[in-house]
């Protein structure tokens, strides 16, 4: 994912996971203008002050790339959500988390989140969603490759 929360690349699970996952898609902007991912996100309110603190934070201290800056104009027109979110101006770096979602193919599943920040580049970020192993959502996931024939 680029600082602008654009998706460099994915693979098939990540695109049968998420709407979001496609290649070219502004992941924090399907999260505020996507009902798919309402839908999706059980924890939506909470992903969601995430992914603006996340904003926030790839922005850093000094005004930041201003693809950024457009992007979270533009969503804070387009957004009540948004706007308020980022009106509150919360930071956060935190690269992981839970999500808690309603997948329409197969249920419930609870995920780990990991955003890792790669040095040496403009601010891309590898994002990474694993189920704890041995669990439901484990072998829903592994059922979920299986329809994105990873397997």
């Amino acid at each position: 994912m680029g600082p602008d929360t654009r998706v460099l690349a994915a693979n098939p699970l990540a695109v049968a996971l998420s709407p979001a996952g496609q290649v070219g898609t502004y992941a924090i902007r399907a999260a505020f203008l996507d009902p798919r991912l309402r839908d999706l996100y059980v924890n939506w309110d909470e992903m969601a002050q995430r992914a603006v603190a996340g904003l926030r934070a790839l922005i850093g201290p000094h005004g930041g790339d201003p693809r950024v800056l457009e992007l979270a104009n533009d969503l804070s027109v387009k957004s009540e959500s948004f706007h308020r979110l980022w009106a509150r101006h919360d930071v956060s770096s935190r690269g992981t988390g839970l999500s808690e979602m309603n997948h329409p193919r197969v249920g419930r599943l609870e995920l780990r989140h990991e955003r890792l920040l790669l040095t040496g580049t403009d601010g891309q970020l590898l994002v990474v969603h694993h189920a704890d192993p041995g669990t439901p959502s484990a072998r829903k996931v592994s059922r979920l490759a299986d329809m994105a024939g990873m397997t």
